[in-house]
């Protein structure tokens, strides 16, 4: 049920102005001062306010300024009632962040289609900002998605080449020892054949390390958000996994 605050100085007008808007079943607060109205649009922040412009202690120009200081009342519709109905007063009013205005006398068919007009327009004005919010958070969470998919994969390459490098040393050194050693091979002819055959490998070896090394670049292509998600279920970059 939507709530509107009447700021009327006029006992009678607000009155009857009370008396339709509880007809329609809205639910009704209402200010016989600018003051008084201000407090009640902060206690209880109603979704549409009427006012009228020429009032006792402050008028409705300086309601409106200072409802649109705090933001919870910033966004509230606000229509004028006036009986002043010159353009200046109105683009005066409008200028200040009014959403509409009735000018006195107004029938009830007017007053009402006024207030629904904005209510409407008001809801229409919340539903884009929930789905501009939803939005937003589909992005936020797109982005962070991303963030991980780039972290997963700098952390896949590093502990590849991690796992690739620190074996190339002892191979390297491996073929130097043998290399070293296959000098006295024709001494021991034996012993020659088993190095010769050993060396072969160390060295098929090492170019194939040498060689994944080299392509490791080219798995960048192979990170896709779906292998990435399939690796993390399978647990492959699970650090117990490397330890």
């Amino acid at each position: 049920m939507n709530k509107v605050l009447i700021i009327e100085d006029e006992d009678t007008i607000r009155e009857n102005i009370m008396e339709l808007l509880l007809s329609e079943e809205f639910q009704v607060l209402d200010a016989a001062q600018g003051q008084l109205g201000i407090k009640l649009a902060s206690e209880y922040q109603p979704n549409l306010i009427l006012c009228d412009i020429i009032m006792p202690d402050i008028d409705g120009y300086t309601v409106l300024t200072e409802m649109q200081k705090q933001p919870l009342l910033a966004n509230i519709p606000f229509i004028f009632m006036t009986a002043k109905a010159e353009r200046r007063d109105l683009r005066l009013g409008m200028e200040l962040g009014a959403d509409d205005y009735i000018t006195k006398p107004f029938t009830p068919i007017e007053l009402l289609s006024t207030i629904r007009a904005r209510l409407k327009k008001q809801q229409q004005y919340l539903f884009q900002y929930a789905e501009e919010r939803e939005r937003a958070n589909q992005l936020k969470q797109k982005v962070a998605e991303l963030e991980q998919l780039s972290k997963t994969q700098e952390e896949l390459l590093l502990r590849l080449s991690e796992e690739l490098s620190n074996p190339m040393s002892n191979i390297s050194l491996a073929v130097q020892m043998l290399n070293l050693l296959s000098t006295n091979a024709n001494e021991v002819p034996h012993l020659a054949l088993k190095q010769q055959r050993y060396l072969k490998i160390l060295q098929e070896e090492c170019a194939r390390e040498v060689s994944i090394l080299n392509q490791i670049s080219d798995l960048q292509t192979l990170l896709t958000p779906e292998n990435i998600k399939f690796i993390r279920k399978l647990n492959v970059l699970q650090r117990n996994n490397y330890d």
